[in-house]
């Protein structure tokens, strides 16, 4: 009964999306990390290496199948706690200044997250599909032999339309990081008075460098300053 209310109580499906949270945070450290490997400037090498590990590993693709499920679980237990506050005051306040007690990307979560989800919709089409489905053959392979999942990210990235779309999305992550880091380590209550700080500033790093990686990546490829 008490496992049953932790995850259809409000504070239940809180505690989860803080949970889910920090999964995808980590998650996107390492994506980040390895897109960052396209400005070593080799044609792609040094980033097929650690992509084709990704891809080829059975603990990472383990671990790909559940970074699926926990984002689902992200998005819809988000959309559900949304519809919650909806319902819990479906009339507002005669007045009710929402400015002075919050900032709008914290009420905008679920606009947000929603424009982020049809990003990765993208994303996924445009990248994992050809990956994992449809194969990559023909990309060729690049200097040392590996497949060339770098000549994909060049052959997407060309098109101006796309590039826009990617750094909107990147836009959208920034807002949903910015509260989204801080508020999962407050509901997982792993936020003490001596370092409340500490995490509020690495969550305003983290919102702003993470997402600058990922937009640079596809106007690096468009305007050439990656070959």
């Amino acid at each position: 009964m008490a496992k049953s209310a932790l995850f259809t109580s409000s504070i239940g499906k809180k505690f989860l999306m803080g949970l889910t949270g920090l999964f995808l945070i980590s998650f996107l450290i390492v994506h980040a990390s390895i897109n960052a490997m396209i400005w070593f400037n080799d044609g792609g090498v040094t980033f097929n290496k650690y992509a084709h590990f990704m891809g080829s590993n059975l603990i990472v693709r383990t671990m790909e199948i559940g970074l699926f499920l926990g984002l689902i679980l992200h998005v819809v237990d988000g959309l559900w706690l949304y519809k919650l506050n909806r319902e819990a005051r479906p009339v507002k306040y005669a007045y009710n200044d929402e400015g002075t007690n919050s900032s709008w990307y914290s009420r905008s979560m679920a606009i947000l997250g929603t424009l982020i989800l049809l990003f990765l919709v993208l994303h996924l089409a445009n990248f994992w599909v050809k990956t994992r489905i449809t194969g990559i053959e023909q990309f060729g392979v690049d200097a040392e032999g590996q497949e060339n999942l770098f000549a994909v990210m060049q052959a997407v990235f060309q098109s101006p339309i796309i590039v826009v779309i990617y750094v909107a999305g990147c836009f959208s992550l920034f807002w949903h990081l910015l509260h989204g880091f801080k508020s999962a380590f407050q509901t997982l209550g792993l936020n003490h008075v001596k370092y409340n700080e500490a995490i509020a500033v690495l969550g305003i790093a983290f919102s702003i460098i993470v997402p600058i990686v990922f937009a640079l990546m596809p106007v690096s490829i468009l305007l050439g300053w990656v070959r």
